[in-house]
């Protein structure tokens, strides 16, 4: 077991910011061919250079590039992996008339391999409008992203005849020359962004992975042998977290249900620094599944929500915060949001000034109940 690095602070966030008005139209040019890829860019720079001020003024210690140069916070990164092959995702209409975006399939069609530095640049330029005192954060998606949507009928069966152990050291070895890239360029701190497992907490998701052959019960210890194939090759010095979402399209979410089914696989077996656990109402359950965290590990409690603006009241943050720290050391606990602002392009149904008010928030109640750090 290794020696577990230690967040910034006792305050954090996940990472996707509401994108500007005139990015949003910059990239709708880009779209119809009005501009090219490099005006682009430049125009995401000025949006990236801004919300690094907006999350050091508001008093952040990690800080992200908002997701800004994403459309979809794991088909971009993933897509660009040798062997993957993403279909597009499309709006299906419910029942009761709201849209709701189907998930997009990862389809695996060669061997999986690092074919080019995926985030080297982004970071790069965030790491160069980052005030010295920050902590620059790259955020990518869960390596586990790649079998659990599809499942085996998702992955190649020539290039893949059998999945363990070849398909997975081949997507850890692709993860490990990502996080090694990153790391040479100074990045200390990396996030994987994981649907799968919170899904795995919903009993019609559990279903769902019935159906295609999989058993939810024995994939989450599977999972955790993976994400420990891509642990094994962190470089030295770097904080790997994960933050477990249960959907996050335009204030929807995809899943609900108790930590309970995944939680001794997440918090004992994979060996991760930080886990960012999504609690910010009724459908997360309960802290019960946090008595499986050990000594040296940190769990952020995603209490305050992004999905909405109404304001969540301090004092009842910190009754669940200690809560919380009856099954797991207060000292092993932080403060977030609980998921992005805009994991996808779209945003969340929340105004620009309320990100603001929710992560002072986050910072203020962190602050009352650790002190300064």
């Amino acid at each position: 077991m290794s020696q577990h690095a230690r967040l910034p602070a006792r305050y954090d966030h996940v990472g996707s910011f509401l994108r500007p008005q005139y990015l949003l139209e910059a990239r709708e040019k880009k779209s119809k061919g009005e501009i090219n890829a490099e005006q682009l860019r430049e125009v995401e720079d000025k949006a990236i250079t801004e919300i690094v001020k907006f999350q050091e003024d508001v008093g952040l210690k990690s800080v992200t590039d908002g997701e800004f140069r994403r459309t979809y916070f794991h088909i971009d990164f993933l897509e660009q992996l040798g062997g993957v092959q993403a279909d597009v995702p499309v709006l299906i209409k419910k029942a009761d008339g709201h849209e709701e975006l189907a998930p997009p399939v990862m389809r695996v069609i060669d061997k999986v391999r690092h074919a080019k530095n995926i985030q080297l640049a982004d970071f790069e330029y965030l790491k160069s409008q980052v005030s010295a005192g920050h902590t620059p954060k790259v955020t990518i998606p869960s390596p586990t992203m790649l079998h659990f949507r599809g499942g085996r009928a998702g992955i190649s069966k020539t290039a893949y005849p059998e999945l363990d152990p070849e398909f997975y050291d081949d997507v850890a070895k692709a993860y490990g020359d990502e996080l090694r890239s990153l790391a040479a360029a100074g990045c200390t701190y990396v996030q994987m962004d994981d649907t799968n497992l919170a899904y795995l907490c919903d009993e019609h998701l559990r279903e769902a992975a019935r159906q295609r052959g999989d058993d939810p019960n024995e994939l989450p210890h599977r999972y955790a042998k993976f994400i420990n194939k891509v642990v094994a090759q962190k470089p030295p010095g770097m904080l790997l977290a994960m933050h477990l979402c249960r959907g996050n399209f335009k204030s929807t979410h995809a899943a609900a249900g108790n930590y309970e089914p995944v939680a001794e696989a997440l918090l004992e077996e994979m060996d991760l620094d930080a886990y960012f656990m999504e609690y910010d109402d009724a459908r997360s359950g309960d802290f019960k599944p946090l008595r499986f965290l050990p000594k040296g590990k940190t769990v952020v409690l995603g209490l305050v929500t992004t999905k909405f603006g109404q304001m969540e009241d301090k004092d009842e943050l910190k009754r669940r915060i200690d809560d919380a720290s009856k099954y797991a050391d207060l000292d092993q606990l932080a403060l977030s949001p609980q998921c992005g602002f805009s994991s996808t392009v779209h945003g969340n149904n929340i105004a620009v000034e309320a990100q603001r008010a929710k992560l002072r928030l986050v910072i203020e109640t962190a602050q009352e109940v650790w002190g300064s750090t």
